[in-house]
């Protein structure tokens, strides 16, 4: 099975999808939790603190920010990818080709594996002033629909709480 975890930054997304996929993990074993995010700083450092405390013992970690096929192919249990949105980010950073991103994510989402996909919901806003900006949200706009076409499940995250949209 494979569901999708969508909303904007504070949403409540990260919490909820973790709750989702411990609640609905068949099974003794620990789930994985896929961690894409490549420290730049440290305000973002401290914001994977949050999430490392939040999620104690409760996954067991793999971090990789850029080559998530890789990753996930010999996953045996659920996965949750925290975030998407995060790998998309280190892909454009590293150059790699819209089309090629967007084969590796469907790639992705067709192995035979459960995952939970997070991603940020940037299309709501204004378009932005320049041009890797627009190019990250159109891409961010194409994976969306993408994992909507392929996930059994897909939630819309707001103030905490989730809407189930498929």
């Amino acid at each position: 099975m494979k569901t999708l975890f969508i909303g904007s930054v504070k949403s409540g997304k990260s919490r909820l999808a973790e709750s989702y996929l411990l609640q609905n993990c068949s099974g003794a074993d620990k789930p994985y939790y896929l961690a894409t995010t490549e420290f730049f700083d440290n305000e973002m450092t401290e914001r994977v603190q949050i999430h490392q405390q939040r999620r104690q013992d409760l996954f067991i970690t793999l971090e990789e920010p850029v080559n998530l096929l890789a990753t996930l192919t010999n996953c045996q249990r659920p996965v949750l990818v925290e975030c998407v949105s995060m790998w998309l980010n280190n892909m454009l950073y590293h150059q790699i080709p819209e089309a090629a991103i967007l084969q590796q994510l469907e790639a992705v989402l067709l192995l035979p594996v459960d995952l939970v996909l997070v991603h940020n919901e940037v299309g709501l806003g204004v378009i932005p002033d320049n041009k890797l900006a627009r190019q990250f949200i159109d891409l961010s706009g194409k994976a969306a629909q993408l994992m909507g076409q392929h996930c059994d499940k897909v939630f819309f995250c707001s103030a905490g709480l989730m809407l189930a949209m498929k």
